[in-house]
C-alpha cells in the first residue's frame, strides 16, 4: 500500500522560505535561468543559511519520533519550489546541513508549483512568490506570502511551537470584513451583534487551525514540544463574541484571543513571540513583520486582485 499524508500536518514550502537564497535570487532571470542554476550548481556543496520559515519547521518536525516508522509520522515538511531538479540538490544537502528531516521535493524550473499541494494534502503553503500564494488561496488551501527581511523568530520558546492568526479573511471568511470596508465600523458592529450565535463561514486557514488542533491532542504526556496558539484580531467588543463562538462550534482550542480595536499588531506580537504571524492586512502585516516572521495572506477585501 503507498504511504499516505493524511490525518498529518503536512507543511509545503519555497526554498526561498526556507533558506536564505537571496542573493542567488538576484541572479535569476526567468527568460534564462541557466547562470541561476550555475550558480546553484557551483554551491551544491555550500550550505545554505536559514530562512525565515527554518525555525518554525524545526520545531515541528521534532513531532515526529524517529524511534518510529514513516507511516507514523504526524508532521511532514515538503519543498515545493521552482527551482530546476539540479538546484534542489543544493536544497536537499542544505536541509541535511541543517539536520531537518526532509525527504520529499517538487522542483518545477520556473512553473507555478502550487497545483501539487492537492496531492501532497497539503495544511499550508509558504512562498515568496506572490503569483504562487494567489494561486494557492484560489485552489483552497492556506498559503501566504513570506518575506525574507521579516525579523527573526524570538528563541526564547524552544519547546513550544508558537502561532498567530489575524480572524477575517484568515481563520474567518472576510463576510464582516465586506462589511466594514462598505459600511464602516458602526454598520461592522451591528452585523456581527445581529450574528452572535451564527458562526462564521471559514476562512482559508481553518484546516490549519483544526491540523493543528489534532496535533495537540495526540501529544504524548512526555512530549517536549508543546503548541500555543493566539488570535490577533482587530476586532473589539461586542464584535469578539461571534469570533470566540464560531472557534467553539468548530470544536477547536486557542490560548489567547487578543481584541485590539484598531491598536497596532505589532507591540502585541513582540510580547507573544510566534514563531509565525497570519494576517490579511498589509497595514498589520508591515507592522508584524517588523517584530517577527509573518505571513501575508493575498486573500480577502482587504487584498484586491489587480487587473
Amino acid at each position: 500500500m503507498p504511504l499516505n499524508l493524511e490525518n498529518r500536518l503536512v507543511v509545503a514550502l519555497s526554498s526561498r522560505a526556507l533558506f536564505d537564497f537571496e542573493a542567488e535570487n538576484r541572479l535569476f532571470d526567468p527568460a534564462d535561468d541557466r547562470p541561476y542554476m550555475q550558480l546553484q550548481l557551483d554551491r551544491v556543496a555550500v550550505a545554505a543559511e536559514a530562512g525565515i520559515a527554518l525555525p518554525l519547521v524545526r520545531k515541528l518536525l521534532a513531532f515526529n519520533d524517529p524511534e518510529l516508522p514513516a507511516e507514523q509520522r504526524r508532521v511532514e515538511v515538503v519543498i515545493l519550489s521552482r527551482n530546476d531538479p539540479a538546484s534542489g540538490l543544493r536544497v536537499f544537502n542544505s536541509a541535511v546541513h541543517h539536520g531537518l528531516g526532509i525527504e520529499r521535493g517538487v522542483f518545477t524550473r520556473g512553473r507555478a508549483p502550487w497545483a501539487y499541494l492537492r496531492p501532497l494534502r497539503a495544511d499550508l503553503f509558504l512562498s515568496a512568490e506572490p503569483g504562487d500564494v494567489r494561486g494557492a488561496l484560489e485552489a483552497g488551501f492556506a498559503g501566504a506570502l513570506v518575506f525574507p527581511d521579516s525579523a527573526r523568530a524570538a528563541g526564547r520558546h524552544p519547546h513550544e511551537v508558537r502561532i498567530a492568526f489575524d480572524g477575517d479573511a484568515v481563520l474567518f471568511s472576510d463576510e464582516a470584513e465586506r462589511v466594514f470596508q462598505a459600511q464602516g465600523l458602526d454598520a461592522f458592529q451591528s452585523h456581527e451583534s445581529e450574528r452572535a450565535d451564527q458562526p462564521l463561514n471559514p476562512g482559508p486557514f481553518k484546516p490549519l487551525l483544526e491540523a493543528l488542533h489534532r496535533l495537540r491532542a495526540e501529544r504524548g504526556a512526555t512530549e517536549r514540544m508543546g503548541i500555543r496558539v493566539a488570535l490577533v484580531t482587530a476586532r473589539s467588543a461586542p464584535a469578539h463574541e461571534r469570533a470566540i463562538r464560531t472557534l467553539m462550534h468548530w470544536g477547536v482550542d486557542i490560548d489567547e484571543a487578543m481584541f485590539l480595536g484598531g491598536l497596532d499588531k505589532g507591540e502585541f506580537l513582540a510580547e507573544f513571540e510566534p514563531d509565525f504571524y497570519f494576517d490579511d492586512h498589509p497595514k498589520h502585516v508591515a507592522s508584524a513583520r517588523l517584530v517577527g516572521p509573518t505571513g501575508h495572506v493575498m486573500a480577502g477585501a482587504t487584498n484586491p486582485v489587480e487587473a
